[in-house]
């Protein structure tokens, strides 16, 4: 259902739209904090920060307490969130290898150390090179 409330509508099929419209109908509470997800990812999709005050004083008036703690974490870091949505620069590649290595920490679960962490980094970023050539020679 999160991906139902966090999709584009018009990326939808009809049965989703309706399924999804049903189950807000019977909950106020979900149907408030699609609409404050929804118009945070189109300010997210247009990379422009100008309502974002305004989302976020609406968000902690209205939003549940999820939504509330997230605005005021937006809040509390305000630069960092408009220079995010209105500039061109992203660390989503850094963030991604980030994620990428605490994954691998995670599934080694303690049981080696650096040395084998480095290996598993490398054949990570050897294994995604290799499938960004394929891809790029195949279309």
């Amino acid at each position: 259902m999160t991906g139902w409330i966090t999709r584009n509508p018009d990326c939808m099929n009809d049965d989703d739209q309706q399924k999804l419209k049903d189950i807000l109908a019977r909950c106020p509470e979900l149907e408030a904090a699609t609409g404050h997800v929804r118009s945070f990812a189109a300010m997210m999709a247009i990379r422009s920060a100008t309502r974002l005050p305004e989302w976020i004083a609406t968000a902690r008036a209205n939003a549940d307490h999820g939504l509330r703690g997230f605005a005021d974490g937006l809040l509390a870091d305000l630069d960092a969130v408009v220079l995010g949505l209105s500039t061109e620069w992203s660390s989503g590649c850094v963030e991604g290898r980030v994620t990428d290595i605490k994954l691998l920490k995670r599934q080694m679960a303690g049981r080696a150390g650096l040395p084998l962490l480095r290996k598993r980094v490398l054949l990570v970023a050897a294994d995604r090179q290799q499938h960004r050539v394929t891809n790029q020679t195949t279309h």
